[in-house]
């Protein structure tokens, strides 16, 4: 896929399915460095411990980052803050200027299909138009693992080589590579406040509200999205193999677990990825 684009790029949050796949391009073009930069939308509200490993992890491999700045963005009045404050639905803008400013023609992302529905849809290789937007009605097949990544000029292809694994999947590779994670992804002690049947950390992006009282619990992450939508989970899984036994034993998946802006509606994700959304 590399070999048939000009520029891309790897889509690098600090979470752990861009840490599976950033992983799998170290391998990919071993004993050569990864040859294309990683890009990050930092909206403003990630959590610290994420930003600190992303920083590090691209440290030691020696790779250019690029940041997409939201907080950048609204300063110039390219997007707007919602009154929400969840600033995930206007990571999109940041993200497609990015992309021009960059001259990045595809994105290799972290997306699993067992996510939400949509992902599904797109499969490995999704193409876009010159606005970055994604048409699931023209989603090209796929047969026999043959990609069509034929574009015009403008077009850019998202192209995600995790959309057959699943998160049980990436945490057994993790156990097999043993592949370092941010802390939060395990059971640590924090003060959280339940909102809508959901344990949430106190963070500046999401404060207690009045009639909320924050209490101490044991949680983890599992996945590490905005401190403003995203909430922990229960647990006392302090390793690998104990994550993947929580796992086993859950009939929740990840983002109808932990992710309040998906709750929005059943095509919350289908929606925004129209718009260009990873």
């Amino acid at each position: 896929m590399v070999a048939e684009t000009q520029h891309p790029a790897l889509l690098f949050s600090g979470g752990k399915d861009s840490i599976v796949l950033l992983r799998l391009a170290e391998k990919a073009f071993s004993p050569s460095p990864v040859p294309f930069p990683l890009l990050h939308v930092d909206t403003g509200h990630n959590f610290d411990e994420v930003l600190d490993f992303r920083d590090r992890r691209v440290a030691e491999l020696s790779l250019q980052l690029v940041v997409g700045s939201v907080p950048e963005a609204i300063d110039s009045g390219l997007v707007t803050e919602p009154a929400s404050g969840m600033r995930n639905p206007i990571q999109t803008p940041v993200l497609l200027k990015a992309v021009e400013d960059n001259g990045f023609d595809a994105l290799f992302g972290g997306a699993r299909r067992d996510e939400e529905k949509s992902r599904a849809k797109e499969r490995v290789c999704s193409l876009r138009d010159e606005f970055g937007q994604w048409d699931p009605k023209n989603q090209r097949p796929e047969p026999w693992a043959l990609y069509n990544t034929r574009k015009q000029p403008g077009e850019s292809l998202r192209v995600f080589p995790l959309s057959n694994w699943t998160e049980l999947d990436v945490w057994h590779y993790i156990e097999r590579e043993k592949i370092e994670l941010p802390s939060l992804y395990f059971a640590h002690p924090r003060d959280v406040v339940e909102r809508d049947g959901m344990l949430y950390g106190v963070h500046p992006a999401l404060p207690a509200r009045e009639d909320e009282q924050p209490f101490e619990a044991m949680v983890r992450y599992r996945t590490v999205g905005d401190a403003s939508c995203t909430a922990a989970v229960r647990s006392d899984a302090y390793d690998v193999p104990a994550v993947i036994a929580e796992l086993m034993a859950t009939r929740l998946t990840e983002r109808g677990a932990t992710r309040g802006d998906d709750r929005v509606s059943e095509a919350a994700m289908e929606d925004r990825k129209r718009e260009g959304y990873f």
